[in-house]
């Protein structure tokens, strides 16, 4: 400032000032002094210098404090100033007058009518001391301890930064470079001389010392730079942690891979903290000077540009940890993966990398399983889990689906094909000791381009993985269906349980019924199991069932059931057949439980048409009306009896024909049309779970059906009380029939008329016998009318479309409403 008309227009500024608190010489000087210095320094504003927008400012301030005609007046003299500049000797700097006095009416005290003060009481330019410096940095109102600085052509910010220097930073108690240095320290999570790792009211961190004398902006620079150390902190105890728990099923291979990735990016961190302490150490020239700068080049704000990146990657691995502490497997790459959809191309680049090397077991895991059927899980990690059973429970119960094992990219039907997928080779090595399925999963991996080899999939390639399963999948069920039904035969077992178990044989059933009804008719501990075997045999031979495959006929055996006191062999008597592996898949035992019910309804339905049947044998009504019984009333009860048998007859047979055709036969048919689509044995296993319960549930067998059931079950009763009355009547008949022809030839007069008194006692007899059996008859009439009315009742009740079509069968002309 060597120009006088300057000097002397500050000095009459300064005095002004300073007029209102009377100030000595010595103020004076001091005041001048420092204006001086202040104005001759380097330090700009770092704002743009617009003119016009700093006279906005300023009027708009005016106007928002209610000086409006105020705001009408500096714009009439800002107006005057813009036109006067052209003249010469014209103010040429018009934005930093206006800067200026904005600046001074933001600090100006109005207490007392005047200009403000200079905060410069205390002020000695020749002092050093901390205090002076102190309250000089109070004064100048640089305790924040940052000043931008704008842009300069002249290339003289290390000046500047020098000056700043000077004015601010001289009290600090500690060198910004042995901040630095700790910085460092922590960093890697070591305690510095200064910055310590402290814990207070259960939050823990880096932090200086409260008895260190430093700016606040300093210590809050120093604790966001020292962040990355207590993210490292932790990062790093968990890498330890879990290191050391190896080899455990608590870690296992994706926890391993997780923490080799974690030490690998660590590996970059730790680079990077060398060649920044190698930057402390080592001052660097800055571009247009001629020597480097006095203190070192690495400060506490170039740390933070340097840290800014590493800190971003440094957090998102602590969070990273935090969510996979106590996690394995399937779960822990689930739970990386969730962070993986970020906006930030540096989050998707780490995340992306990140999570290649953490699903690499995963994902060889599912190429084992699916390729080669091996479940290569030493530590449970996998989100398809085995167990050991049976090997006729292989398919149902030795694998299962662990869903919180399952990745978040990995959809549930996906997961379902590769589980399937696996579960179709270890069933078609194990079960059907077969190895085509080898060839099947290269021509997969071939069609699709994958490699078969180890490691070949990886994260990121879903689509891949995808394509290889579902081609696999396509390849292997393929070959696993032709198995089942080609060497296999399913459909001919399947044939084979129809016509024997659910008794669709007509004539084996019709033979069967006849040679071993007189044998089961005895009571149940009294029957031979082998001589039941023996007759069993003989209905086969006699029937077309003999032409039958052996294979086939030898696995059906006889079966008799518990009994207990009281039961006869038609209660215990049963067929099994044995399918053998790998069918008892699909015939499991719970399975032949229920083919075992239907047996044993459909058998006590046929033994009610044979019982019908036998009857209709026994009364043979041209063989009796001939005698003498005949003309005693006989025939009134023989026509009753008729009566009954064609009512019994008629709904046997409908219910026998609703049986046979509308379920058993439309459920086959349904059954060989969903046989020959299954693409897979879940397919084939389901198909024949619906073929069941719809035999199960249009039987009346169902849960639903129960008093349904029950009401026939009584009827059937009703049917086989009047069998065994009308064999015992018959009986009774037959024998006095034969003692009427024996007696009815005298050969002497006195022998005659004994005869005639035989003759008289037997018709006494006939009569007695006829109204005994006409009382049971009415009683079998009216439990069976009861009974009949109970099940037609609640027919029309039952969900199903079938049983409601049963009661147009039985009542189709509208006898039993009409007797309603």
């Amino acid at each position: 400032m060597d120009d006088l008309k300057t000097i002397d227009l500050l000095t009459e500024l300064v005095s002004r000032l300073l007029s209102p608190t009377n100030p000595s010489q010595s103020d004076l000087s001091r005041s001048l002094s420092f204006a001086t210095r202040l104005l001759s320094s380097r330090l700009s504003p770092s704002l743009s210098q617009d003119e016009n927008a700093m006279a906005e400012s300023i009027k708009r301030d005016l106007a928002v404090s209610g000086r409006s005609s105020d705001a009408l007046t500096f714009s009439d003299l800002h107006s005057k100033l813009v036109a006067r500049s052209s003249l010469p000797g014209g103010v040429q700097n018009r934005w930093a007058l206006l800067y200026l006095l904005k600046s001074l009416s933001g600090r100006r005290s109005y207490s007392s009518g005047g200009l403000p003060s200079l905060p410069l009481e205390n002020y000695n330019p020749n002092s050093n001391s901390a205090s002076q410096n102190s309250t000089r940095k109070k004064n100048l109102g640089l305790g924040s301890g940052v000043l931008h600085i704008s842009k300069d052509p002249e290339n003289v910010r290390q000046n500047a930064l020098r000056e700043y220097s000077v004015l601010v930073m001289d009290d600090n108690e500690v060198e910004e470079s042995a901040l630095v240095r700790d910085v460092l320290y922590a960093c890697q999570g070591i305690d510095g001389r200064y910055v310590n790792f402290r814990s207070l009211n259960g939050v823990d961190g880096y932090d200086l010392p409260d008895s260190l004398t430093l700016p606040r902006s300093t210590r809050t620079m120093v604790r966001k730079l020292c962040e990355i150390g207590w993210l490292y902190k932790k990062v790093k105890g968990f890498i330890d942690e879990s290191t050391s728990k190896i080899p455990s099923e608590e870690v296992g291979t994706v926890g391993q891979a997780f923490c080799s990735a974690l030490n690998d990016e660590l590996t970059d961190y730790y680079k990077l903290l060398a060649v920044l302490e190698s930057h402390s150490m080592n001052p660097i020239p800055t571009p247009g000077s001629d020597s480097g700068l006095q203190g070192n080049y690495l400060s506490l704000r170039r740390l933070d540009v340097w840290l800014a990146e590493p800190t971003v990657r440094m957090r998102l691995m602590a969070v990273l940890v935090d969510g996979c502490r106590g996690l394995k497997g399937g779960a822990m790459v689930g739970s990386i993966h969730r962070h993986a959809k970020h906006g930030d191309p540096l989050v998707q680049d780490f995340m992306g990398r990140l999570l290649k090397r953490v699903c690499s077991p995963l994902f060889e895991m599912v190429r084992s399983w699916v390729l080669e059927g091996e479940l290569e899980d030493i530590f449970s990690e996998f989100f398809i889990v085995g167990q050991q059973v049976k090997v006729e429970s292989l398919w149902q119960e030795g694998y299962r689906i662990e869903p919180a094992m399952l990745p978040s990219f990995i959809s549930p039907t996906l997961a379902q094909r590769i589980f399937r997928t696996g579960k179709s080779i270890n069933f078609l090595r194990v079960c059907c000791d077969d190895s085509g399925w080898a060839a099947a999963a290269a021509d997969a991996a071939a069609h699709v381009g994958t490699s078969t080899s180890r490691w070949g999939l990886g994260y990121g390639q879903i689509d891949a993985l995808e394509a290889l399963v579902i081609e696999a999948a396509k390849r292997i069920d393929s070959h696993l269906m032709d198995v089942i039904h080609k060497r296999y035969r399913f459909k001919d077992h399947c044939l084979a349980i129809k016509r024997y178990l659910l008794l669709g044989q007509g004539d084996f059933v019709q033979y069967l019924m006849d040679i071993v009804g007189p044998e089961l008719s005895e009571p149940a501990n009294t029957i031979s199991a082998f001589q039941l075997a023996g007759l069993l045999e003989a209905s086969v031979r006699a029937s077309n069932a003999q032409y039958d495959d052996r294979d086939i006929l030898d696995r059906l055996k006889v079966k008799m059931m518990d009994y207990s006191d009281g039961d006869r062999g038609w209660d215990v008597f049963s067929l099994e057949y044995d399918a053998g592996m790998p069918l008892d898949t699909v015939f499991t035992a719970s399975v032949m439980k229920q083919y075992l019910k239907i047996f044993n309804y459909l058998w006590k339905l046929k033994r009610v048409e044979h019982a019908l049947t036998t009857i209709w044998k026994t009364m043979k009504p041209n063989c009796i009306v001939k005698s003498i019984i005949a003309k005693e009333g006989f025939v009134s009860i023989l026509r009753k009896c008729q009566v009954i048998w064609n009512e019994m007859n008629h709904f046997v047979t409908n219910f026998q024909d609703y049986i046979m055709f509308e379920v058993l036969e439309v459920s086959w048919a349904q059954f060989s049309d969903e046989m020959e689509s299954s693409k897979d044995l879940d397919d084939l296993l389901s198909a024949h779970e619906r073929y069941l319960e719809s035999i199960v549930e249009k039987s009346l067998l169902g849960e639903r059906s129960s008093t349904l059931r029950a009401s026939l079950f009584r009827l059937f009763e009703v049917i086989l009380r009047f069998r065994s009355h009308a064999d015992r009547w018959f009986e009774r008949i037959y024998e006095l029939q034969s003692r009427g022809k024996a007696e009815s030839k005298p050969k002497s007069k006195e022998r005659g008329q004994r005869l005639e008194g035989a003759g008289k006692a037997m018709t006494q007899l006939a009569g007695e016998l006829f109204h005994k059996m006409g009382e049971d008859l009415d009683q079998i009439a009216k439990d069976y009318s009861n009974s009949l009315d109970i099940f037609i009742k609640q027919l029309p009740l039952q969900q199903h479309v079938d049983l409601k079509f049963l009661f147009f069968r039985l009542d189709f002309t509208e006898y039993y409403s009409c007797r309603k």
